[in-house]
């Protein structure tokens, strides 16, 4: 692909997103559907209640438009890609219902675990289809080595598309981070599919790229409105699904690393607790620690968007 043909997918979902998530947010505003902040959080979100949620609507639909209108332009709409395009719809609509019960609701508990867990499941099937007619291997690829596990594999990529939509809703507690992260690891994945000659996966990572771009215009803090759980569940399973896709599974550890401490302080901070009676951190996940300490959210963000860039850099440069 040229400059020009790379740049286009970007833009594409980039004003997409620009144009409509104003009017999104007005029509919140007008309806006063707006953000319950939970009880447990740091007190001074409280001033946050009422900010327009599930901005994931417009910038999942700019990701999808682009995903499709682009490839069929460009003769590359592969099964690939409508799988990816698939698995952000279905995440995404699995967060719409969950955010959509917490604002009927009043409240901010929506979907029970269960009822989430097996509409991530069911989309991990579905996946698993397409991967598998698609004569993919069955085998697990760590920077360079590969490992045949079988249909062994077949329980890791459920694993991996379910605890990575729930990594990435984790991480988004504070405003601007996951938006900003996600920049960084599609990104990352972009350049490995470039490399690759994987175009109908370059073009979904920078489709969303632009998309990410733009909304990040409007949720850095303060924030404009919120992805809610259509936007954070739907981007962690597409970048489960991508890495999965581009053969380079378990370098989302490392390009997704700030998913997995924040994913990882949650499971310390629970065992811990239940073990000994006592926390590691002063609240998790691990964001919201660092908020208790004194941190601003800028400061947070900056310093795990460095980290995470920082391992993707060095993640990429070893892959390719």
């Amino acid at each position: 692909m040229s400059t020009i043909q790379i740049l286009i997918p970007l833009i594409s979902s980039l004003i997409v997103t620009v144009l409509f998530l104003p009017l999104f947010i007005d029509y919140a505003h007008k309806k006063k559907q707006g953000q319950m902040i939970r009880e447990e959080g740091p007190s001074w979100h409280e001033k946050k209640s009422g900010t327009p949620t599930m901005g994931g609507f417009v910038f999942n639909l700019a990701i999808l438009f682009t995903g499709l209108w682009y490839p069929l332009w460009q003769k590359e709409l592969t099964a690939t890609l409508l799988v990816l395009d698939f698995i952000l719809v279905l995440y995404g609509f699995l967060g719409f219902f969950d955010d959509s019960i917490k604002l009927w609701k009043k409240q901010n508990e929506g979907l029970k675990a269960w009822q989430k867990l097996l509409g991530q499941i069911i989309g991990g099937v579905i996946f698993l289809i397409v991967y598998v007619h698609n004569k993919m291997p069955m085998a697990l690829h760590f920077f360079g080595y590969e490992l045949n596990i079988g249909w062994l594999y077949a329980a890791f990529v459920l694993f991996w598309l379910v605890g990575f939509s729930n990594a990435v809703n984790l991480t988004d507690g504070i405003d601007g981070l996951v938006a900003g992260q996600s920049i960084i690891a599609f990104g990352a994945y972009a350049v490995i599919a470039y490399v690759q000659k994987q175009i109908d996966v370059l073009i979904f990572c920078l489709a969303v790229i632009g998309a990410m771009i733009a909304f990040l215009g409007f949720n850095h803090k303060p924030a404009k409105v919120f992805m809610g759980d259509m936007g954070s569940l739907a981007l962690g399973g597409a970048l489960a699904a991508v890495s999965i896709m581009l053969g380079h599974e378990l370098s989302l550890l490392f390009i997704g690393i700030i998913f997995v401490c924040e994913t990882a302080s949650v499971m310390l901070q629970v065992t811990s607790f239940k073990l000994t009676g006592k926390r590691i951190f002063k609240m998790s996940p691990i964001h919201h620690h660092f908020e208790l300490c004194g941190w601003s959210e800028w400061r947070i963000d900056l310093t795990f968007w460095l980290v995470g860039l920082i391992f993707a850099i060095v993640s990429v440069y070893i892959i390719i």
